[in-house]
């Protein structure tokens, strides 16, 4: 396994001060569960002392609240503890079927479907992929597959754009030029990261059924591979997940042997946005520590059995996973599960459940803030929306807090720091994504000197916790560019000010180099969006010569019965900026700009609009 070198303690695997009963007997509670009763309220006073420091000549900005004291167990037992202060508690809600699901049911099917897939032959080490969109099965699943140490991949339901494909899958480019469905697009790429995780079985839905059985029949590697499809409903040759639900239990591991900080738990795969996904490597302790970090930190202000959280950002993405599914779960708040963003079931699920808490992406914070649709629901319960995967301009900011009338909270991670490094707390300072996590540190560097850099001055944002990953599955060179002297490098630029609160900009590699200067497009896009005429924008750097380099070219989607020109776009900006910045490249109106699930724009697709 490639990993980062870093110096660990090693514990026994068996956690002894947190080990108890999975079955406990009944009102007994076990003393991770008495600790998590005592400390669920974790006060999120700050240190006195300011968060910024000065080491070995570098600034750091430390998080400013005080340090926490990470379990070193498996996940399952984690959870399973978190489940057991809230047995009672209805925890996630299905809102297409109105299911609900308490954390005692939500303990009793993950430790039948473990018994289930111990019965079938699953160990620990083996992959089993899970290809679905949002549901209580998916948490049942991940829960009961982390009990037994089996590490699970988490596949997109929906994948756009499989053209980099070819050369891994040994297909050719004409593949994808003729293809006339979408299905064998998402099955070509579903059919690498099966190969490339060494997943030995998928678990889907009916309605991806026929893309999960064209990506196994792909190969005839694959084919062999993969022993067996779970369907969460009923699939011809597909085993139902209800059977498994059904399990008697008896054949549970009570004592698999983890080592919590060594063994990976969840194989998610990056974007891809800048080349092929690469799966990240992340242990049972980086979850564990960014939920800790979480629901004791910023989000502990959540309160169990009063509290709903919309389950709209997909499972499959780390954001989605760890922050919306499990850190609802273990505050014991109520999870509201949409399967997809559609707009009317979206607004109508805030309004009959009484949302008020929502973690979302800036997509839908343009369809929040803009959407006539909106004004038809009743959102008046929505107190905190939290954004985070890309950007959220000042503008676009204060329109969405004007119009709904609760807080707009930024938070910022990667994939892979498991996924989140700071958070921004309520009420929120507009424009930043707030400090560090506890137990997290950040700094920003030169990026051409790599010089420690001080407040207010732009450069490229370092990372380091213990919720940085192990590294890349099978890519031990892309590892060492990512992680060099225990600092993870994001790729993303920003600064922090006096108060050590940390603002993003854009990523490394987007910046536009126009005659020396840089240029950042998130920039430019926040200040377009507070067009009035303005639904969304994308901005992207097109390259004039060696003597100028890249300039600045909007592709702006008008607000619909609007009247919008490409002079009112340009005029707009040049009133508002510096001349270096101005849209030199001109300005093309479209219809929409192809985004990623978690809301970053394809930049690549837009160049070729």
């Amino acid at each position: 396994m490639a990993a980062i070198q870093r110096s660990v303690r090693i514990f026994p695997a068996s956690c002894t001060h947190l080990t108890r009963q999975l079955f406990p007997k009944p009102h007994h509670r076990n003393n991770l569960s008495q600790a998590r009763l005592t400390c669920l309220r974790y006060s999120t006073d700050k240190r006195s002392v300011p968060p910024i420091t000065h080491v070995n000549g570098e600034t750091i900005v430390r998080s400013p609240y005080p340090d926490l004291s990470i379990p070193q167990c498996s996940f399952a037992e984690y959870v399973f503890g978190q489940l057991d202060n809230f047995s009672d508690f209805a925890l996630m809600v299905d809102n297409t079927s109105g299911r609900h699901f308490s954390g005692r049911k939500l303990k009793e099917y993950s430790i039948k479907v473990a018994s289930a897939l111990t019965k079938m032959g699953f160990k620990k080490g083996d992959r089993i992929l899970i290809f679905c969109s949002n549901c209580p099965e998916y948490a049942i699943m991940f829960m009961a597959c982390s009990a037994i140490g089996v590490i699970v991949s988490t596949a997109n339901p929906v994948y756009t754009d499989g053209k980099e494909y070819h050369k891994v899958l040994n297909v050719t480019e004409k593949f994808y030029e003729n293809s006339h469905t979408k299905r064998q697009i998402i099955a070509a790429e579903l059919a690498r990261q099966i190969s490339h995780s060494e997943s030995s079985a998928i678990v889907t839905l009916p309605g991806l059924m026929q893309t999960a059985v064209q990506a196994v029949n792909s190969s005839k590697d694959i084919a062999e591979q993969v022993k067996l499809i779970i369907s969460i409903g009923n699939s011809d040759g597909a085993i139902p997940f209800s059977l498994l639900m059904e399990d008697d239990g008896k054949t549970f591991p009570e004592n698999t042997d983890i080592n919590s900080k060594e063994d990976i738990l969840v194989l998610p795969y990056s974007s891809g946005t800048t080349g092929l996904p690469k799966g990240v490597m992340l242990s049972h302790y980086n979850i564990i520590a960014n939920i800790e970090q979480l629901i004791r930190g910023p989000m502990s202000h959540l309160t169990a059995g009063k509290d709903s959280l919309i389950g709209v950002l997909p499972f499959y993405h780390i954001y989605g996973m760890v922050v919306v599914q499990f850190g609802s779960i273990c505050l014991g708040t109520k999870l509201v599960t949409i399967p997809k963003f559609e707009p009317e079931p979206f607004l109508s699920a805030i309004q009959k459940n009484k949302i008020s808490y929502m973690h979302l992406v800036p997509p839908l914070a343009l369809f929040m803030a803009k959407s006539p649709l909106v004004e038809k629901f009743d959102v008046s319960t929505v107190q905190n929306m939290v954004f985070g995967a890309a950007p959220l301009g000042a503008g676009l900011t204060q329109e969405l807090m004007d119009r709904i009338g609760a807080n707009v909270i930024q938070g910022y991670g990667l994939t892979e720091t498991s996924p989140a490094t700071h958070f921004d707390t309520s009420p929120p300072k507009v424009g930043t994504v707030g400090h560090p996590l506890p137990n997290t540190q950040s700094k920003v560097i030169d990026v051409h000197t790599g010089k420690s850099l001080g407040p207010g001055e732009t450069g490229e944002v370092l990372l380091a916790g213990p919720q940085v990953m192990l590294g890349y599955l099978k890519n031990q060179s892309a590892t060492d560019d990512m992680v060099k002297d225990g600092w993870l490098h994001s790729g993303d630029i920003g600064h922090f000010d006096e108060e050590g609160y940390f603002m993003i900009t854009d990523r490394l590699k987007e910046l536009i180099k126009y005659k020396g200067f840089q240029v950042a497009p998130a920039e430019l896009e926040a200040l377009i969006c507070t067009h009035p005429a303005v639904a969304d924008v994308a901005v992207i750097g097109i390259q004039v010569g060696e003597d100028v380099g890249e300039v600045p070219k909007a592709y702006v989607v008008p607000k619909p019965g609007v009247t919008l020109t490409e002079e009112d776009i340009t005029n707009f900006v040049d009133a508002n900026v510096a001349p270096y910045k101005k849209l030199r490249g001109g300005v093309k109106l479209i219809d929409s700009i192809p985004k990623t699930a978690s809301g970053k724009i394809l930049r690549r697709e837009v160049k070729n609009m």
